[in-house]
């Protein structure tokens, strides 16, 4: 045989397309190494036309006896990874088909609780870095109001970290470091709409232009202005 021909009969075979979702996550959704095999063969036959293959054409490319390939088969369908739909062809006649849908689903959904996983991960050591920021510029360790404060922040408001920490930095160049008068800021940013750390920090040098500039006794004599930002200072 030709190399030109070898290239040909592999070409003609066409390929059988799995998600790498399947091999990276399979073993953390239940499902045996022999399952897998067989779910491979399953899909590799449909793709190939054949979409209800039965026991006996698995055994011919499996090691499995037939036994053994009908309780996979019953395995993976008691576990919801393979179903036996019916369809009605142009003909009008049903035929039988293996449908994979709820086993993507199910890898999906395993994705998806991952990325969940990590996301409230990150999201606990955001919230433990914000206590400890607060105490850095309390210069003491937090009450227990004062942490059930911070909490409701990110519980109940559902700002973020990157806001409350920016908060907490208008405040102390406001020179007014109180947990009360960083609730406010965050709670004007939160009747605006404001839940990004641009759009606040864009309302802030809005704030900032309308606010009067204190003058010292040495300042009044002098035509230099000073610019001071006191968040919401007229407010209070």
């Amino acid at each position: 045989m030709q190399k030109r021909d070898r290239l040909r009969i592999w070409t003609e075979q066409g390929n059988v397309t799995i998600s790498q979702l399947f091999f990276s996550h399979y073993k953390a959704i239940n499902i045996r190494d022999e399952e897998a095999i067989l779910l491979l063969h399953l899909i590799a036959y449909g793709e190939a036309g054949n979409h209800f293959p039965t026991p006996q054409n698995l055994v011919e490319r499996t090691h499995f006896s037939e036994n053994k390939v009908v309780t996979i088969l019953q395995r993976l369908m008691q576990k919801g990874l393979i179903q036996i739909e019916q369809h009605l062809d142009q003909n009008g006649i049903h035929y039988e088909y293996y449908s994979f849908h709820l086993l993507w689903e199910l890898l999906l959904d395993y994705m998806e609780q991952q990325q969940n996983n990590v996301k409230d991960l990150l999201s606990k050591e955001e919230e433990g870095d914000i206590y400890k920021l607060f105490e850095q510029e309390f210069g003491r360790l937090l009450s227990p109001m004062e942490c059930e404060t911070i909490g409701m922040w990110f519980d109940q408001d559902e700002h973020s970290a990157a806001l409350i920490r920016l908060a907490l930095k208008e405040a102390v160049l406001s020179q007014k470091l109180s947990l009360r008068y960083i609730d406010r800021i965050l709670f004007d940013w939160k009747k605006k709409n404001i839940k990004t750390v641009e759009a606040a920090e864009n309302q802030s040098a809005q704030f900032r232009q309308h606010i009067p500039v204190p003058k010292t006794a040495e300042q009044q004599t002098s035509s230099v202005k000073v610019p001071f930002y006191n968040w919401l200072e007229e407010r209070e």
